[in-house]
């Protein structure tokens, strides 16, 4: 069934939307390290901006730790949007060498069992 609610048509590739879904998630587990240095830099960022926003030092301080932790969570959400970006472009580059949607999604999947693997092999086991 076809609904028409808009005057134009969206065609929309199912398989790169997946493809460059679980590009994202192996770039995400596998670069620990930088998604924590995005999370921190945006999360400053955020605590930055957000100064402006108040009037007295006193109203600023009182609501500290609320915004601090409000940031940290909107900064971790928009921690993902260069992942994703990265991912789009990871799929297309390897829509473009091998010439099918196929093999970015099995190299992606086989990337992210990797990722995942590297990542468990990168804790600390240390500290209990």
């Amino acid at each position: 069934m076809k609904l028409n609610f808009v005057p134009f048509v969206f065609d929309l590739d199912t398989v790169s939307i997946a493809g460059s879904c679980i590009w994202s998630l192996a770039l995400y587990i596998g670069l620990d390290s930088t998604k924590s240095w995005i999370s921190k830099q945006l999360e400053r960022w955020l605590n930055f901006a957000e100064k402006w926003l108040y009037t007295s030092v006193e109203e600023f301080d009182a609501t500290r730790p609320t915004r601090e932790s409000q940031n940290a969570f909107y900064a971790s959400i928009l921690g993902i949007v260069p992942f994703l970006v990265v991912g789009v472009l990871t799929n297309w580059l390897i829509d473009i060498s091998f010439g099918g949607s196929s093999w970015a999604i099995a190299l992606g999947i086989m990337t992210c069992a990797i990722c995942g693997l590297f990542a468990l092999a990168n804790q600390d086991y240390e500290e209990e």
